[in-house]
């Protein structure tokens, strides 16, 4: 919960010397920087966005900075999540990150939380926080971050990235908007790409986690104006900004009537786990089908399938499916995997609608198959 009065002793020598520069500032000062001192931040998700991000609250003295991820560094990663280099790959995302910031600023506290949230450990994990910093790349894990922080108090600055578009916004303040509020229902799952296939550009995700930065030290120190209840829109290829005003939603669920009041099974409630009739494959159980005759299908881009492939599947590319559906043999199984697992469901429910009466879709795509049956395929 913010408070408007520091809590923290007066400034140190070494700090006066260390934020000189912030302590010189019109409204905000010594008083603005003791805050910040106070302050406690959860960063959620050590991805493109929680690294920049984290590293500027780090540098501006922050007080507490929790660093809360189950992750560990991909080789993917490196274009664009700043903190981890080659030889950080196949480390915890938060052990890496914790030595760099604590090498940046040994005066502050960097806490390490190396687990993936959920409704279980959610309200544990970020309780006594004053602000979080949402940096999850997926809808089940903002609608989990959200109802947490409006059922603890806490605001969140939420950020996302996509290709070359990135949206910021503060949540969950006194009279402004929830994610819920912005967004009443979750979009059908598959319908929304991810990083993971749609890309993004290496600098975009630097400048969206410096601005939710912002906006953070903005809260902590009670300076001015912010992003509650405006929208903030970025086109990185125009280089355009515009915000766009979000109102609260007085029969929000969430925020407006509080007729939620515990966490739920966000995986089901954005479609995640099932309700329709696509089978869903493990990767030991794809390994299994692939010499029992399935036709195997590739959804992925031609040159993610020049990098790795499964044996006997054919390319077609998401994109191109509902046009080549006369390719595929409706008598055979069907199995479809993608890169990870959100394209391939989208094209078997396509299928499914189609009238192939027997798909199945491989759960975690390739990557997964991967990393828990035939570590030869290669990762990226």
């Amino acid at each position: 919960m913010l408070s408007n009065e520091p809590s923290a002793p007066a400034l140190a020598p070494a700090d006066r010397a260390r934020y000189c520069r912030h302590l010189s500032l019109p409204g905000f000062g010594e008083t603005g920087q003791q805050r910040l001192l106070a302050g406690r931040v959860a960063v959620i998700g050590m991805g493109g966005l929680g690294c920049p991000a984290a590293m500027y609250l780090a540098a501006a003295g922050v007080g507490v900075i929790g660093l809360i991820d189950g992750d560990r560094v991909d080789a993917s990663n490196l274009h664009r999540q700043v903190l981890y280099g080659d030889a950080d790959v196949g480390r915890l995302k938060v052990e890496v990150a914790a030595e760099r910031l604590r090498a940046m600023n040994g005066s502050i506290s960097i806490q390490a939380h190396p687990v993936r949230l959920q409704s279980e450990n959610a309200l544990a994990e970020l309780s006594g926080y004053d602000v979080i910093v949402d940096g999850t790349d997926n809808f089940p894990a903002r609608y989990l971050v959200n109802d947490a922080a409006v059922l603890l108090g806490i605001p969140v600055v939420h950020g996302s990235v996509l290709r070359y578009e990135g949206r910021v916004m503060v949540l969950a303040t006194a009279g402004a908007p929830c994610y819920r509020c912005l967004y009443p229902e979750p979009p059908p799952a598959g319908a929304v790409p991810d990083c993971n296939d749609a890309g993004v550009l290496g600098v975009l995700p630097g400048l969206v986690g410096v601005l939710q930065a912002t906006e953070v030290i903005k809260l902590l120190s009670a300076t001015g104006g912010g992003l509650a209840g405006r929208l903030l829109l970025i086109d990185a290829l125009g280089t355009r900004f515009q915000t766009v005003t979000v109102p609260r939603r007085p029969s929000c669920p969430m925020c407006g009537t509080r007729e939620i009041t515990s966490l739920m099974d966000y995986d089901a409630f954005c479609g995640h786990s099932g309700g329709d009739e696509v089978v869903r494959l493990a990767p030991s159980e794809a390994a299994g089908r692939l010499s029992s005759g399935v036709q195997v299908v590739d959804v992925r881009e031609s040159w993610e399938w020049a990098i790795c492939r499964l044996p006997g599947a054919i390319l077609v590319p998401l994109a191109e499916l509902p046009g080549r559906l006369g390719d595929l043999d409706a008598s055979r199984e069907i199995m479809v995997y993608c890169h990870r697992g959100s394209r391939s469901l989208e094209a078997a429910r396509l299928l499914r609608r189609a009238g192939f009466a027997r798909v199945s879709h491989v759960e975690g795509g390739i990557d997964r198959y991967s990393a828990e049956v035939d570590a030869g395929v290669p990762r990226y």
